[in-house]
Parts: structure tokens; C-alpha cells; sequence
């Protein structure tokens, strides 16, 4: 069955996240704006997913728990795991690798944990925009540890995207999808680079502010609605 999707949401968890970007606001807003299946992925941070599915739960609306991180060459990639108990294992050992670097909210932003009904638990104190010490070389093999699948995230943009930051992508790198934000690039990002030609192309909004949640215009084609049924989907990804 196709799901309409959103693989690329933030919460107000991400420092650079709109306040009104809680859980139960994006979850919501999502189903209504007809998505069937989203994913959480705050920068170097699963710290809201928990909540976010528990709302989703409540909705009728899949949560996907996931990360968006950043590697040690400032690459965003998302991380998507099957179920929250892996995704929390892999965010635990991700905040050993990032830099002991207190965040300051007047310039970067709150960073706050929410419970399913919005209210606030707590403020992270390490400030989530750095990059880790996880390489691009090794991100596969460290969210593979943890059942999870890994993509890099927005490469059509000129900042933090693996063409920007690394200049290409090829199959040395061993992904299997990549996300595209500007859906219209996507062709000439394929004659530019072919081994996209062999990899599932995804777009998501990439939204850190809840009219930033796009329309439904993409789906996937599951057995079933559910985080385990995505990622089995992508670990055996045929183009």
C-alpha cells in the first residue's frame, strides 16, 4: 500500500527548531495536512521521538524515530531506526562524540525535551549544531549497529550536503537513497552525478516550522504502516 510521507521533520529539540515545532503541534499538523508516515529527526538528537510517538499513536499517524547528524565533515545525514528503544542506544552514544560545547539560546536557540502533551521536561545544555566525531566513511556501518538506515540529507543544497561539503557522491560511499529538498534538481543532479541513477531518491521538507510541513506529493510503497516496515523497505532498496 502507499503511504504518503515526510521523512525530514524537526521539533523545537533543534535549537534552530520554531518553538511552536512540539510534538503534538508537527505530529498533528502532518495528519493534517494528509501525510501517513513522518520522521523526527532533530539535529544529533532523538531526545523528542519518544513523545512524538506516543502522539502519532494517539493520531493515527506514524512517527518514525530518526536523527539528523552531522558528521565530522558538517554533512547531514538522516538516521532512521525501526523502533525508539535503537534509536535512543544510538543517540547515547552519538552525544559521547559531539563537542563539549554549551549552547547559548539568545544566539542559537532553545533546545527543549517535551513530553506527548507539550510539556517541557528539560533543556539541553550541549549545543546540538556541532558535528561529530562519527566520519562520513563510517556513518553506515555506526547506524547499521543499531538496525538502523542512513541516507545523506538534502544534497542539492550548498551548506552542510555531502556534494557541498565533500564535492561528489559515488558509490565509494555505499548509500542506497539520498533525499533531494528542491524536487525540480533532481534530474540534473543525476546527469551530474550517476550513481544516483541507482539510488532511491526521497524528498522531504526538511521543516523547522509547522507551515514548513509539505503537502502530501510522495509516497512509499509498504506492506504496512510502521517504522519496521520502512526500514526493512530501504535495506532492500532494488532501483
Amino acid at each position: 500500500m502507499k503511504y504518503y510521507y515526510d521523512l525530514h521533520i524537526h521539533s523545537c529539540l533543534s535549537p534552530c527548531g520554531d518553538a511552536d515545532m512540539t510534538p503534538y503541534n508537527l505530529v498533528n499538523m502532518a495528519k493534517i495536512m494528509g501525510l501517513d508516515l513522518i520522521a523526527l529527526t532533530d539535529h544529533n538528537t532523538c531526545g523528542n521521538c519518544r513523545a512524538a510517538m506516543e502522539v502519532g499513536r494517539q493520531a493515527g499517524i506514524t512517527v518514525v524515530p530518526g536523527m539528523e547528524l552531522c558528521t565530522a565533515e558538517e554533512v547531514h545525514n538522516l538516521c532512521l531506526f525501526p523502533d525508539i528503544d535503537r534509536a535512543e542506544a544510538f543517540w547515547r552514544q552519538i552525544r559521547t562524540t559531539l563537542p563539549p560545547i554549551r549552547n547559548k539560546p539568545k544566539i542559537f536557540g532553545e533546545q527543549l525535551y517535551m513530553d506527548e502533551q507539550d510539556h517541557i521536561l528539560g533543556e539541553e545544555e550541549i549545543l546540538l549544531l556541532t558535528g561529530s566525531s562519527v566520519s562520513e566513511a563510517e556513518i553506515l556501518r555506526v547506524v547499521g549497529e543499531y538496525g538502523g538506515f542512513c541516507l545523506p540529507a538534502h544534497i542539492d543544497r550548498s551548506a552542510y550536503s555531502i556534494i557541498s561539503q565533500l564535492g561528489v557522491i559515488d558509490e565509494s560511499f555505499g548509500f542506497t537513497a539520498a533525499e533531494i529538498y528542491d524536487r525540480t534538481q533532481t534530474q540534473a543532479l543525476k546527469d551530474r552525478f550517476p550513481a544516483l541513477n541507482d539510488m532511491l531518491i526521497l524528498h522531504s521538507s526538511d521543516a523547522h516550522y509547522l507551515d514548513r510541513i509539505r503537502e502530501p506529493l510522495d509516497t512509499l510503497d509498504l506492506p504496512e504502516n510502521t517504522p519496521e516496515a520502512l526500514i526493512d523497505f530501504l535495506k532492500n532498496i532494488k532501483t
